[in-house]
C-alpha cells in the first residue's frame, strides 16, 4: 500500500502589537514566522513606521476559507471587544 504525502498548510490569524505606539494590527498568513520578520524589517508598507512588533495572539486553521472571515471579524468592533476580553490581563483592561 502506497501512502501519498499530504501537505498540511496551516493558515494563521495573528494579532501584532506595535511596540512604538501600542496599537494592534491583525492579518492572516500561511507562514507566521516569516510574516512577523517582514513586519519587523519594515517590508510591510502600511506598518513600516510602527515597528517593531510583537506577536500577542494567533489562531491556526486548516483552510484559508475558515481563516479569512475570522481575520475580518478581528477588524470589527466585535472582534476588538473579543480581543480585549480574551487578552484582558495582557492588555491591562
Amino acid at each position: 500500500m502506497k501512502f501519498e504525502r499530504v501537505k498540511n498548510t496551516m493558515y494563521y490569524i495573528y494579532i501584532l502589537k506595535s511596540l512604538k505606539d501600542n496599537k494592534l494590527y491583525s492579518g492572516y498568513t500561511a507562514d507566521l514566522r516569516a510574516r512577523l520578520l517582514e513586519y519587523n524589517k519594515g517590508r510591510v508598507e502600511s506598518t513600516k513606521h510602527r515597528k517593531p512588533f510583537e506577536l500577542i495572539y494567533y489562531e491556526a486553521y486548516l483552510h484559508q476559507q475558515d481563516a479569512t472571515p475570522r481575520e475580518k471579524f478581528f477588524k470589527t468592533q466585535w472582534g476588538r471587544n473579543y480581543l480585549k476580553r480574551t487578552l484582558k490581563n495582557y492588555l491591562g483592561s
